[in-house]
């Protein structure tokens, strides 16, 4: 019954967990808008979400409850939900160096945030239907 839970719930969770570390990253970014030589970084969410749902469907990473277990070779604490930064590109010359573009970086953060708040909608939304399923089969 857990597996079933789980699988109805895993692309939502993988998608929510994304988004929530894309908001980290564009938030870094803004937070270092003044920082001299900073890099500007993000990365692509829909590739990181295919790998990430890759991942989950051929058993990817061990999960671990406690940060004292070991790991086999070669896995990373940063998994497939901790997807590999890329710098942005610059897209207005700055004296100091940095490359944060406050209008593209406020624009993807409120794009994020929307879709974010989408993603909870729609698993609030699963989770009232599954929730109704249940009542309906145990009547």
């Amino acid at each position: 019954m857990m597996n079933a839970l789980d699988s109805y719930f895993q692309t939502q969770q993988t998608a929510m967990k994304l988004r929530d570390y894309r908001q980290e990253v564009l938030s870094s970014n803004i937070a270092n808008a003044d920082t001299p030589q900073y890099k500007a970084r993000d990365f692509d969410f829909s590739s990181a979400f295919n790998n990430a749902l890759a991942a989950q469907q051929s058993g990817g990473a061990l999960h671990t409850t406690d940060a004292r277990h070991m790991q086999p070779a070669g896995a990373s604490a940063a998994d497939a939900l901790s997807p590999k930064l890329q710098y942005r590109g610059e897209v207005q010359p700055s004296i100091d160096g940095n490359t944060v573009d406050m209008t593209s970086e406020m624009r993807d953060f409120a794009d994020n945030t929307l879709r974010y708040e989408a993603a909870i909608t729609f698993m609030q939304n699963r989770m009232t239907t599954y929730r109704t399923a249940l009542s309906s089969t145990s009547s």
